[in-house]
C-alpha cells in the first residue's frame, strides 16, 4: 500500500483503489474514497464488511493493503473500549506519548468533554462507561487532529449515556475543524451526527447518502425517517415496529 501524507490544512482523505484480504477472503475490494475537510462521515455495513479494517487502514495500523491512500498528518483513534492504561491517573492518560504536556493542559481538555478538572487525579477503574469514553474523547482531542477516526465508540453504553455521548460528539466536531468517520452499527446515530452516510458490503461501496438537514435533528422528523428507511433497505434489513435501527 502505498500511503500519502497531506498537509494538516488540507485534511481530506483520498483512497483510491484500495484493497484488503485476509487469506482468501477480500474484505475491502478495490475501494475509493474521499472525505472533506471538515466533512462527517459514517460509514455502516453488516458485521464483515470492512468497517473496523478501513478505518485500521486510514489510523495507519494496518499496512498490509494494497492501494493509495492519502490522509492527514494528525490522526487519533477512539476505539469501543476506552483503552485507558489502569496503572496510570486520568490526566497521565490523556497526555500519554505526548512531551512536555503537563496536568493543567489535560484538566483544560476535561472540561472540554463535559468533565470537571478535578478527575485528572482519578484512576481509571472508579469512572464509569460513560466517563471512561469521555477521558478517550479528551486523549484523542488534545492531540488537535485534522482526522478523528471513531470505531463504535458509544456501542457498549446504556441508551441515556450514548445519547449524552452523541451530543458531545456532535458539538466537538462543530468546535473542531477536523475530518470525522464514525463507524457504527446504529443507523439513527449515523442519520444524527453525520453529513455524509456511506454503505460497505461485501468490500465494496453500497450507497453514498449526503445529508443536507441542519443539526440538531430531530428523531421524529419525517426526513430522518425517510433516511432510516433508506439505509436500512440498502442494509437488506426489514424494518418492523419499533425495532432498533442497529445492523449486526
Amino acid at each position: 500500500m502505498s500511503e500519502v501524507m497531506i498537509a494538516g490544512r488540507e485534511a481530506a482523505v483520498r483512497v483510491s483503489g484500495l484493497t484488503r484480504s485476509f487469506g482468501a477472503k477480500t474484505v475491502i475490494a478495490g475501494l475509493d474514497l474521499e472525505i472533506r475537510r471538515g466533512e462527517f462521515l459514517a460509514l455502516l455495513g453488516p458485521s464483515g464488511t470492512g468497517k473496523s479494517t478501513l478505518l485500521r487502514i486510514l489510523a495507519g495500523l494496518d499496512s498490509a493493503a494494497t492501494g493509495t491512500v492519502a490522509v492527514p498528518r494528525q490522526r487519533a483513534v477512539m476505539f469501543q473500549d476506552p483503552r485507558l492504561l489502569p496503572w496510570r491517573r486520568v490526566w497521565q492518560n490523556i497526555v500519554l506519548g505526548l512531551a512536555g504536556v503537563g496536568r493543567s493542559v489535560a484538566e483544560t481538555m476535561l472540561e472540554e468533554v463535559g468533565l470537571p478538572p478535578s478527575f485528572a487525579g482519578r484512576w481509571p477503574a472508579t469512572l464509569s462507561g460513560g466517563e471512561a469514553q469521555r477521558v478517550a474523547l479528551a486523549r484523542a482531542l488534545i492531540r488537535e487532529p485534522d482526522l478523528l477516526l471513531l470505531d463504535e465508540p458509544f456501542g457498549a453504553l446504556d441508551a441515556l449515556t450514548r445519547i449524552r455521548m452523541q451530543d458531545l460528539l456532535r458539538e466537538v466536531h462543530r468546535k473542531h475543524d477536523a475530518a470525522v468517520l464514525l463507524v457504527t452499527h446504529d443507523v439513527e446515530e449515523a442519520i444524527l451526527l453525520a453529513d455524509r452516510v456511506i454503505v460497505l458490503s461485501d468490500g465494496a461501496l453500497r450507497a453514498d447518502v449526503r445529508i443536507d438537514q441542519p443539526r440538531p435533528r430531530s428523531r421524529a422528523s419525517a426526513t430522518v425517517v425517510q433516511l432510516r428507511q433508506r439505509l436500512l433497505a440498502e442494509l437488506g434489513v426489514l424494518e418492523t415496529g419499533d425495532r432498533d435501527a442497529s445492523v449486526a
